[in-house]
């Protein structure tokens, strides 16, 4: 039974001239034919990620194609019961994936081999091939290929800093590198290049196309993709689910990811349902105590209510908090 929406991820980098007007014009066009999303412009390309009926979705990829900056754009295709996201956003910057560097990386002079799906399975099995997540820490947790590397990032401008400072384990090797939708690894292994290290191949199209091959059916990854929209997470190994997520709290298997209640903090953390009415939706004791929790907001809990789940776990609630 088909479904009555679809998700398109998608990029292209290519220079997009006056991209401030162009952003204010695409964000029109997109709300006359419905759509919803969050999509990036910047001088450098477009990075989008957007949701609607099959005749909306349609529209935009055929229009899209029709000008020739884009014809060679490939879309990402999900079905969806529901569209995954509630506004139609726009947004102008600097760099469609932000890495901060003195000197950028244009990924149509320099990238990375491209690796497709069955390329990739076979470098995965590889043992003289490291191969290491370009996404942040909290998505490797939810999911990721068997055996590749977790860089300790919360942000993908960390990176190459954390690849500096780890530079002699990797530097002789073979190195492959994948993400979402492929658009971080097109800048990461081009500055990989850059650093001196000679063999380095990205996955062609990222996670979501390599879930979608039907010859290695997401074999190899364990956990679930992260996905920047109201879904969350979406399954990509065809063939077996493993529960990689494990939850911030007890260690349990866990996949169900919230931010942490406290604004200031606003931290990703795996939590069943269970762990956050007892920890108050707090990563920590500060945040579980600090004066804006939202989850004590929106729950209306006085202070004696939040006193008495705090002493189930052992902590108690200052007398100047809340």
């Amino acid at each position: 039974m088909s479904k009555d929406y679809r998700v398109l991820l998608y990029y292209q980098y290519v220079t997009i001239e006056k991209p401030e007007q162009f952003t204010t014009e695409h964000l029109t066009f997109c709300r006359k034919i419905g759509l919803k999303g969050r999509i990036l412009v910047a001088t450098e390309g477009i990075n989008g990620t957007i949701s609607g009926t099959y005749e909306q979705t349609q529209l935009y990829m055929d229009t899209m194609h029709a000008d020739k900056r884009f014809a060679d754009i490939i879309f990402k295709i999900d079905e969806e019961n529901i569209s995954a996201f509630k506004k139609m956003h726009v947004r102008y910057r600097q760099e469609l994936v932000t890495l901060s560097l003195e000197d950028d990386i244009n990924p149509n002079e320099l990238t990375g081999t491209y690796l497709e799906p069955e390329e990739f399975h076979k470098a995965i099995l590889d043992e003289n091939t490291i191969v290491i997540d370009a996404r942040n820490n909290y998505e490797y947790d939810l999911g990721h290929f068997r055996g590749a590397v977790r860089p300790e990032i919360r942000t993908f401008r960390e990176l190459p800093q954390w690849i500096r400072e780890n530079k002699e384990k990797f530097m002789d090797k073979r190195i492959v590198t994948y993400c979402t939708g492929g658009i971080r690894c097109e800048k990461f292994s081009g500055w990989l290049l850059k650093e001196g290290f000679e063999d380095v191949g990205q996955l062609h199209g990222g996670i979501a196309t390599y879930g979608k091959d039907p010859e290695v059916q997401g074999e190899l990854w364990d956990g679930q993709m992260y996905v920047f929209d109201t879904r969350i997470s979406v399954p990509i190994n065809q063939k077996e689910h493993v529960i990689v997520g494990r939850d911030w709290f007890d260690g349990s298997p866990c996949e169900r990811y919230v931010n942490c209640a406290n604004p200031k903090c606003n931290r990703k953390i795996l939590i069943s349902e269970e762990n956050e009415y007892k920890y108050l939706k707090g990563c920590s004791h500060e945040c579980r105590i600090a004066p804006k929790n939202i989850y004590v907001k929106n729950n209306q809990l006085n202070q004696d209510e939040v006193s008495e789940r705090l002493a189930a776990i052992g902590e108690k609630l200052p007398a100047t908090a809340l």
